[in-house]
């Protein structure tokens, strides 16, 4: 399974690192790709290191203003134009989105592929891996849009809600029906 991960590039504590890390080598040791951002700094490079340590293969996109960043010796490494077609090329080269800890660009990477699913454009499994309860509050946010009919679909269709990394991999595998 190619499995997109959006995902900060900052140097974070050790409360997000350590999650980060082990769901990296579920990734690698379950076979999987990782296909992210490119970037080989901070909490995108926690991640990259850990797949390739477990085995998996990495597939990166990266943005032409930061191909410097950009991880070499990655299995396949795409530089987009702007990261509005960094974004495309991510979905599309994904069967599966999950979101971790990030800033702003990782929320509009999540909202987008939310609207995309909302609208039937895509029937990808997604999840949000709230580590040490970083996503609470977008959590409620969404349930106030569900409850108040902001949302034409159920949550539970649109997003998975894995507190820790073991769930979400296997909320993934069971969505796309790995063994």
């Amino acid at each position: 399974m190619r499995i997109c991960v959006f995902l900060s590039a900052a140097d974070l504590d050790e409360r997000y690192t350590r999650p980060a890390r082990e769901f990296a080598k579920l990734i690698g040791k379950g076979g999987h790709t990782l296909v992210w951002g490119g970037s080989d700094v901070g909490l995108m490079k926690v991640v990259a290191d850990g797949v390739q340590e477990a085995g998996g293969r990495l597939l990166g996109v990266s943005v032409d203003f930061l191909a410097a960043k950009a991880r070499q010796g990655a299995d396949e490494m795409v530089i987009a134009r702007d990261l509005a077609e960094r974004k495309r090329l991510l979905l599309e080269k994904a069967d599966a989105v999950v979101i971790m800890v990030g800033g702003t660009g990782t929320l509009d990477e999540a909202t987008e592929i939310l609207e995309l699913k909302k609208h039937g454009h895509t029937d990808k499994p997604v999840v949000l891996l709230n580590t040490a309860g970083f996503y609470d509050g977008l959590k409620e946010q969404f349930r106030r849009m569900e409850d108040e009919g902001f949302l034409p679909r159920p949550l539970t269709d649109l997003v998975f809600f894995a507190e820790e990394p073991v769930g979400a991999l296997a909320y993934l595998e069971e969505s796309r029906g790995v063994e």
